[in-house]
């Protein structure tokens, strides 16, 4: 309208005013406005053209990435539906892989990511680069997709392996950047910091031919030994700052583990005071359920018992395989085996299907009845 009207300020006084005045104006504006969205589309093919004759670098790329990673965990969005909205478009999970993550039913996930497609698009919310003023405000979200696309790579919710490492590298790689922008960002360094950690565990969590091997029984000298040293260092520069947030505190109950010979001889107690400092943070069913595990070693399977139970992790597998190892050790074998066959249902990975097939068949075989 206002290219309408200065082109009518610029004609009218030597050409004359029109017979129809307002529909001249809104002609021309429907014009300019055709004539614009027709320059617009064009754009898209040269930049690709042009981008195509001056090849990004890899460092371009990713850092490219990362930026786009802020760009959808737009503030105007619930975190949630931003982490689950990346997730989907850049993390290139699936719908379900990502309910899974959420612990909650495929179709409300579904829903959740549709309302926030549908929200950018009422809003007007532009897919664009922030600027860097911004970025602080959305780094929560952010370490949250990347957290999950390791989860996801580390722990595949489907699939035949137990892992994806190309998830886990592109999580790791990406978070490395992340830090090398935001040096000073403590919980950009603690998740490094708990990937590493996590992912030196690597090569001892499955058999040649990719059974799962639990924490207790693996192999610890097959351990990366210098992911665990880089993990180490990092925990120990976040701890003498003083100002611990969640992935530090995983990070730090990993490098106690990373820092055991074995099972038995695991400070059991540290690792519970860090839950106790995660749970003030982020008090979430699942931080109070891998507690509770700690607690069973502790202070034994009857004393972590009751805190599963009080858990509403009804969907989620690890609630139940958890809770039917508990019920194992106090020697309550039927309700072991009804919990493992239920922790069997809800998991999509192969690998974990035949660990819990397995585990329930052992627990009748090692009950009274089945000697």
């Amino acid at each position: 309208m206002q290219d309408a009207f200065a082109l009518a300020s610029a004609t009218w006084p030597a050409d004359g005013v029109p017979p129809s005045p307002a529909g001249w104006i809104i002609t021309t504006a429907r014009n300019r406005a055709v004539d614009r969205l027709r320059r617009e589309s064009a754009r898209t093919a040269k930049e690709v053209a042009a981008a195509r004759l001056v090849p990004a670098s890899p460092a371009q790329e990713e850092s490219d990435q990362l930026r786009l990673i802020f760009t959808c965990c737009h503030p105007a969005l619930a975190q949630n539906a931003q982490v689950a909205l990346t997730l989907r478009l850049i993390g290139g999970l699936s719908t379900p892989e990502i309910a899974r993550a959420f612990l909650v039913p495929e179709p409300t996930m579904a829903q959740r990511i549709v309302r926030a497609k549908g929200k950018i698009r009422d809003a007007g919310i532009p897919y664009r680069v922030p600027h860097d003023a911004e970025l602080p405000d959305r780094l929560r979200p952010v370490l949250a997709v990347l957290y999950l696309i390791f989860n996801e790579g580390y722990a595949a919710s489907s699939g035949p392996g137990l892992t994806r490492d190309d998830l886990c590298a592109e999580a790791v790689r990406l978070t490395r950047m992340l830090a090398g922008l935001m040096p000073r960002e403590l919980e950009v360094r603690g998740l490094v910091a708990l990937q590493l950690l996590i992912l030196a565990r690597r090569p001892a969590r499955t058999t040649v031919d990719g059974a799962m091997i639990r924490l207790a029984d693996q192999d610890r000298s097959r351990w990366d030994a210098q992911l665990i040293a880089e993990g180490q260092e990092i925990v120990r520069a976040c701890v003498r700052n003083g100002q611990p947030g969640p992935y530090q505190l995983q990070a730090a109950i990993n490098a106690v583990h990373s820092a055991a010979p074995s099972v038995a001889a695991t400070d059991w107690p540290a690792i519970v005071r860090l839950y106790d400092q995660l749970l003030t943070l982020a008090p979430t069913p699942v931080v109070a359920l891998n507690r509770a595990v700690a607690v069973a070693e502790v202070s034994g399977p009857a004393v972590a018992l009751p805190l599963v139970e009080d858990l509403k992790l009804v969907r989620y597998h690890l609630f139940h395989a958890i809770r039917a190892d508990l019920l194992k050790r106090l020697g309550r074998t039927e309700e072991a085996r009804a919990a493992y066959a239920r922790a069997a249902e809800l998991t999509g990975n192969a690998a974990e299907l035949a660990f819990l097939r397995q585990a329930r068949e052992l627990t009748r075989s090692s009950s009274p009845d089945h000697p």
